[in-house]
C-alpha cells in the first residue's frame, strides 16, 4: 500500500472500486502501462498529458479533476494509463507517463530516479493527508471502549473469527499484492489473529457493508482519506506509537502506521517543457473533504468520473481557478 516510510502498499485495487468505471478512463482505455507506452507521453510539442492512475478511488478522483480541468480549460488531450504503484516510478522516469497525481511514499524510487538519476521531480503536496491503520466499527467500540487498544485485541480475539480465520480472530486485509506490515504486526505483537484477504478493496469495502448491515464485530485494515467512513464509521485501533525508523526491519515492526502526506510527482521533462499543464499539475491541490466528496460520488454513487469531477468543478470554481496558470 501506501506508507511514507520503509514499507509500501503496493495497490492493485480492482478498478470496480469504482463502479468499473475505471476500466473506461477514456477513449483509448486503461492500457497496462507495464507492458506498453502511450503514444503520446512526452510526446514533443503535442498538447496531451498521460497521468498515471493509481486503482484506489482518491487516487481516481485526484485524476478525474485533473483530466477535466486539462481538457475543458487548459484545451489538453488527456491519456490515462492505469498502473500498480511501483512500476509507475519507472513508466514515469522513462517518459511513459508525466505525472503521478498521489503517492504514498516510496523511499527506494525516490532515492534512485529523484535524487540520484534526476528523471523524476517532487510536484508538491496533493495536499490531503494519507493514514493506513487497524479500525472496528464504531458500534462495536461504543460497546466495548477498551477493544481500541491493542493490547486489548487478544480478548476480542473469539468475537472476531470467521470461517477463513480458523480459531483465530480475522484481521481483513484487502489483496495479497499490498504489501502491509499487518503479518509481522500480528507476530511481533504476540496477537491470536489470522490476516485474511478480502481478495481487492472492491471487496474488502464490499465485506465492510455486510459486517455493518449485520452489526457484526470485525477487525479490518483500512485507510484515510476514503469515502468508506461516511457509510460505515470506523474507530481506529491504537497500535504502538509511530516513531521515525521504527519500519526500518519490516520482520520486526511493532508500531503503527505513519501519517503521509500525499505527493505528487513529474516526469523531469515534463516538468520543464510541459507548459500549462505542468504549471496546473503542480498548482493542483485539495482537501480531504474535496477529494471524499468525489470519490463517494464515483465509487458509491457509481457516476463516471467525468461526471463527477464535472459536478465538483461546477461548485467549486472559487477553489480551482486558483490553480489554473495566468
Amino acid at each position: 500500500m501506501r506508507v511514507r516510510t520503509h514499507v509500501r502498499r503496493t495497490r492493485v485495487l480492482g478498478a470496480v472500486t469504482a463502479g468499473g468505471a475505471l476500466l473506461a478512463l477514456s477513449g483509448c482505455g486503461a492500457a497496462d502501462m507495464t507492458k506498453q507506452a502511450s503514444p503520446y507521453a512526452n510526446a514533443a510539442g503535442a498538447r496531451t498529458v498521460t497521468l498515471s492512475v493509481q486503482s484506489w478511488v482518491g487516487a481516481q478522483a485526484d485524476v478525474a479533476v485533473a483530466e477535466y480541468l486539462l481538457k475543458n480549460e487548459l484545451g489538453y488531450r488527456v491519456d490515462k494509463v492505469q498502473i500498480d504503484e511501483v512500476p509507475a516510478w519507472d513508466a514515469l522516469s522513462q517518459g511513459r507517463v508525466d505525472a503521478i497525481m498521489e503517492d504514498w511514499g516510496h523511499p527506494e524510487q525516490e532515492q534512485r530516479y529523484v535524487k540520484e538519476k534526476k528523471t523524476i521531480v517532487s510536484g508538491g503536496d496533493v495536499g490531503v493527508t494519507g493514514h493506513i491503520g487497524w479500525y472496528v466499527p464504531t458500534y462495536f467500540a461504543k460497546k466495548h471502549p477498551d477493544v481500541t487498544d491493542w493490547k486489548n485485541l487478544n480478548k476480542y480475539a473469539d468475537q472476531f473469527r470467521t470461517s477463513e480465520s480458523g480459531d483465530k480472530g480475522q484481521l481483513m486485509d484487502g489483496s495479497p499484492s499490498y504489501v502491509t506490515n499487518d503479518k509481522a504486526l500480528v507476530k511481533n505483537l504476540g496477537l491470536d489473529y489470522e490476516v485474511v484477504f478480502a481478495g481487492s478493496e472492491a471487496a474488502q469495502i464490499t465485506q465492510i457493508e455486510q459486517f455493518a448491515k449485520q452489526r457484526k464485530p470485525f477487525l479490518t485494515y483500512w485507510y484515510k482519506p476514503q469515502w468508506l467512513f461516511e457509510k460505515v464509521p470506523m474507530t481506529e485501533v491504537k497500535l504502538p506509537e509511530y516513531k521515525e525508523g521504527c519500519d526500518a526491519d519490516p520482520a520486526k515492526i511493532k508500531c503503527a502506521y505513519p501519517h503521509t502526506p500525499l505527493q505528487k510527482y513529474f516526469n523531469a521533462d515534463f516538468a520543464k517543457k510541459g507548459g500549462d499543464a505542468a504549471k496546473f499539475l503542480k498548482n493542483f491541490k485539495w482537501s480531504e473533504e474535496d477529494q471524499n466528496e468525489v470519490s463517494l460520488m464515483i465509487a458509491d454513487q457509481k457516476m463516471s468520473p467525468d461526471a463527477a469531477a464535472k459536478k465538483w468543478v461546477e461548485k467549486n470554481e472559487a477553489k480551482w481557478r486558483a490553480w489554473i496558470p495566468e
